[in-house]
């Protein structure tokens, strides 16, 4: 198998044959049309619920601008604390020259993300929603930290990437949402295979120096932060934004109907069985 290193000299070369730059690689329209969706709408949080089956298409239609621009915030909101460790990371013992160089157009890629999704929100929300996520001090045992890092990165991405997909290939959303989901999609496939190789490694190399107490806590752990990660959909706000009454009932609704359980269950598939697999789960997590 490939290690890490190997895999990076690779995905180097991909990044740099598909070089691409941000201010040029859209054309922004100057508004976007109330009558298209702007999010896939299986995707919509409320999707298959009472409340959604009640409401209008031009209702539903606006709630999926306001679904689409929360989810690039929080994407977008994720990928900060995700180049920031990933600088911290450049030309220290935790990484390989080849890993190294790699990271450099990780973090270039992640950089144009964000200036991608801060430039919809702000000509189209005239907003980014803020980050809900309070980061707790905790000790950590010899390594655990470096792997907690690279599950968080994997977090985001693995469940950002299967919205992509869907809106990528979806032709009835707006144009520019499906293709800001494929360009991220693109490099997204890219940053995916070196973190689970990377992470593979990380796990191998420092799982078997932890006690017993430090797997189960770190699975107790992983297991609410995925639990945590999801909780950030349904977000009051946008409900309100959209004009739908009582946000926090509808999104204590939303979190507890049984059709959007199956669906953060569907697209939390993946990365749940990578997490399982390599021990750093103990049991799936009730999402």
């Amino acid at each position: 198998m490939e290690t890490a290193s190997q895999l990076a000299v690779r995905l180097t070369k991909q990044s740099r044959d598909q070089f691409w730059n941000v201010y040029t690689e859209f054309d922004w329209p100057d508004s976007l049309d109330a009558d298209r969706y702007a999010m896939t709408p299986e995707l919509i949080s409320i999707h298959g619920t009472e409340l959604w089956e009640s409401l209008d298409e031009p209702t539903r239609k606006r709630l999926s601008l306001y679904e689409v621009g929360n989810f690039f915030s929080l994407t977008l909101q994720g990928e900060r604390p995700l180049v920031a460790g990933l600088s911290d990371r450049l030309y220290s013992k935790r990484l390989t020259h080849e890993g190294t160089e790699y990271i450099h157009h990780f973090i270039d890629e992640e950089n144009k993300h964000m200036i991608m999704f801060g430039l919809f929100l702000q000509k189209y929300l005239g907003k980014v929603y803020p980050e809900k996520k309070i980061a707790l001090d905790r000790t950590y045992a010899k390594g655990e930290e470096e792997v907690a890092f690279f599950c968080k990165v994997m977090v985001v991405e693995e469940l950002g990437d299967y919205y992509n997909v869907k809106m990528m290939l979806d032709d009835a959303i707006e144009p520019i949402v499906k293709q800001i989901n494929w360009v991220h999609h693109r490099d997204e496939s890219r940053h995916l295979g070196f973190g689970r190789r990377h992470l593979t490694e990380l796990t191998e190399q420092w799982m078997p120096t932890w006690s017993d107490e430090t797997r189960a806590g770190f699975s107790d752990w992983l297991g609410q932060y995925i639990k945590s990660s999801w909780n950030d959909f349904y977000n009051p706000t946008m409900y309100k934004d959209a004009g739908l009454e009582d946000p926090y009932q509808v999104r204590k609704m939303a979190l507890a109907h049984p059709l959007t359980a199956e669906h953060r269950a569907r697209a939390s598939k993946k990365l749940v069985n990578i997490f399982l697999r390599l021990g750093l789960l103990l049991e799936a997590p009730v999402l």
